[in-house]
């Protein structure tokens, strides 16, 4: 009897011993699996936010491309020049001379503008053609005052004064 009893305590010991370590190596699993789940959340969440990054660049690369299209109906002081170029040239391709009579800044400093007063002479029909030219040109142009005159014969003139919108200088265009 003795033999009997002795195998159930050593049984029983035995069975305790299993289920201890059965709960500790549970616990640990458990831990181990609850650090696993916290850093495979931190690695959605850094993923996301590169996705984001990744989205915002591209969204920047097309605003900055809107944006030069943007900048390109306006004139900056420093390619005045080759504004008033362009409107003679216009003038020109019409069979009008366009001239320039004066030229200074204007607007105010959230909206820059460059006002010019121009004269252009030439037949009816080449007056009002750059005039037109002028007015439709892919530029942020309005025209403030127009008068329109008769010269000698069949020569016609049109004074007018042409408002441009400008953009600073020192504003440039960065691409990431």
């Amino acid at each position: 009897m003795k033999s009997s009893f002795t195998h159930l305590i050593v049984a029983v010991v035995l069975c305790a011993a299993a289920l201890v370590g059965y709960g500790m190596w549970y616990a640990a699993i458990t831990t181990t699996s609850t650090a696993v789940v916290e850093l495979q959340n931190q690695i959605d969440a850094k993923n996301e936010t590169a996705s984001r990054i990744t989205v915002a660049r591209s969204a920047l690369s097309e605003i900055a491309s809107d944006e030069a299209t943007v900048r390109s109906y306006f004139v900056s002081e420093a390619s005045v020049v080759a504004f008033i170029n362009d409107l003679e040239s216009r003038g020109l391709s019409q069979g009008a001379t366009v001239d320039v009579l004066s030229v200074s800044t204007s607007g105010t400093p959230a909206h820059p503008a460059l006002g010019l007063t121009l004269t252009i002479r030439g037949s009816f029909d080449a007056v009002m053609r750059t005039v037109g030219t002028i007015e439709y040109a892919p530029y942020n142009i309005s025209i403030s005052q127009f008068s329109l005159g008769q010269g000698d014969q069949k020569d016609w003139h049109a004074d007018f004064k042409l408002l441009v919108g400008s953009v600073s200088t020192s504003i440039t265009t960065r691409t990431p």
